[in-house]
């Protein structure tokens, strides 16, 4: 007797499961550096013609740019081969899922990006720089024209940096206040831990 078994895949969760610990610090940490880098511009901008504390905060704008991008290599590394990664709820529509995928890349490559034009403006100015406390010499001679391009494409990428934090924030408020769909919970450090 011939019989045919049905197999039927598990129905999707309505709601989201939860980043790991690690994955969570990371984005959170992420965040603080980045609003740290605006606060550090902004504070640039009311210091005026005072060259010491403008000197100090781009020493602070330099450094700190320094240490999120190490924050963000660690975390595409954690990413890729240690984090768990919930999927998104089936209730997501799978437009929804692309646009977020989207600017989740858009984010890690802009974070990437923006502190190597920010180096490069700094290096082809032609003069020594403190990253930290470490004085680095002059490493090539000035150049404006390449000086110039990394100006604005550093200027550039904050722009598209604070659209796209904007429209990741608002996603994920959408999420947590109107859909309530669990998306905004599993990256919140203090909420209780979805099974996997």
């Amino acid at each position: 007797m011939d019989q045919t078994i049905e197999m039927t895949a598990a129905p999707a969760s309505p709601k989201a499961g939860r980043f790991d610990q690690v994955g969570i610090a990371l984005h959170w940490l992420t965040l603080l550096l980045v609003i740290g880098q605006f606060t550090l511009i902004w504070l640039l901008d009311q210091a005026g013609d005072d060259g010491a504390a403008a000197g100090q905060l781009l020493t602070a704008h330099r450094s700190e740019g320094v240490a999120l991008w190490c924050v963000v290599v660690f975390r595409l590394v954690w990413r890729s081969r240690f984090a768990h990664l919930p999927p998104f709820p089936g209730s997501m529509p799978r437009w929804r899922q692309l646009a977020a995928k989207a600017n989740e890349y858009g984010l890690y490559a802009l974070l990437l990006v923006q502190p190597l034009t920010g180096l490069g403006d700094t290096i082809w100015r032609g003069k020594p720089l403190t990253l930290v406390i470490w004085r680095v010499p002059r490493l090539v001679h000035a150049d404006k024209a390449v000086f110039h391009l990394m100006h604005g494409l550093h200027e550039l990428g904050a722009l598209a940096l604070v659209c796209l934090v904007a429209m990741h924030a608002a996603a994920a408020l959408l999420h947590g206040l109107v859909l309530r769909d669990g998306v905004l919970q599993r990256m919140l450090p203090w909420t209780a831990r979805h099974p996997r």
